[in-house]
């Protein structure tokens, strides 16, 4: 079994912003593989699914994004998820716009949803980090720049990028993360 996290804050204000980038795309995974509805449980809105034969939960935490690590915590305890097989999905200020990465274990890089989440699991855990840009780029600080919306034009380069994590998610599942982080360099250089 495997544990598909993406990081956001709860409510109507912070859709669409940098930092719910993990939402979003836990959103597209959960299309696309035709989850169970999202069921609020372990402080979260859980959904169940199967990814080419792979049994998985997929997970938005409801506790903003400082607390993720208590959901997702919650979610790995009960199901017995063992670290390996839990992926995180979540926004990136130091990558451009777009730009995805993908790895096991690092710094937190200032993320506090990761910081949290390693303060409860550890560091050796699946993460997708994806490219929200940079707020000197945008003249800001990084609490306004995180919680701030996408232009128009910004969303459209987003949203390819999202729609293909969702329909590659299933190669980290299957064919392991060095796998993935190769299929993500060839698709950044396009």
């Amino acid at each position: 079994m495997y544990l598909v996290v993406g990081l956001g804050n709860p409510g109507e204000e912070y859709a669409l912003t940098r930092h719910n980038i993990g939402f979003m795309a836990a959103d597209l995974i959960h299309s696309r593989y035709n989850f169970s509805p999202y069921k609020a449980k372990f402080d979260g809105l859980l959904a169940e699914g199967n990814i080419d034969g792979e049994k998985v939960l997929l997970l938005k935490p409801q506790t903003f994004m400082n607390l993720s690590g208590n959901s997702v915590a919650k979610v790995a305890s009960f199901y017995k998820i063992p670290t390996e097989n839990i992926i995180v999905i979540h926004d990136d200020k130091d990558l451009v716009l777009g730009k995805i990465k993908a790895k096991i274990g690092g710094s937190a890089g200032g993320h506090n949803g990761i910081k949290n989440i390693d303060s409860h699991l550890g560091l050796e855990y699946n993460r997708i980090r994806i490219g929200a840009g940079s707020p000197q780029e945008h003249h800001t600080d990084t609490i306004s720049f995180v919680l701030s919306r996408f232009s128009k034009k910004e969303m459209e380069v987003l949203e390819e990028k999202l729609d293909f994590v969702a329909s590659t998610i299933n190669e980290l599942i299957k064919k392991g993360v060095a796998h993935y982080s190769n299929l993500v360099g060839m698709h950044n250089t396009k």
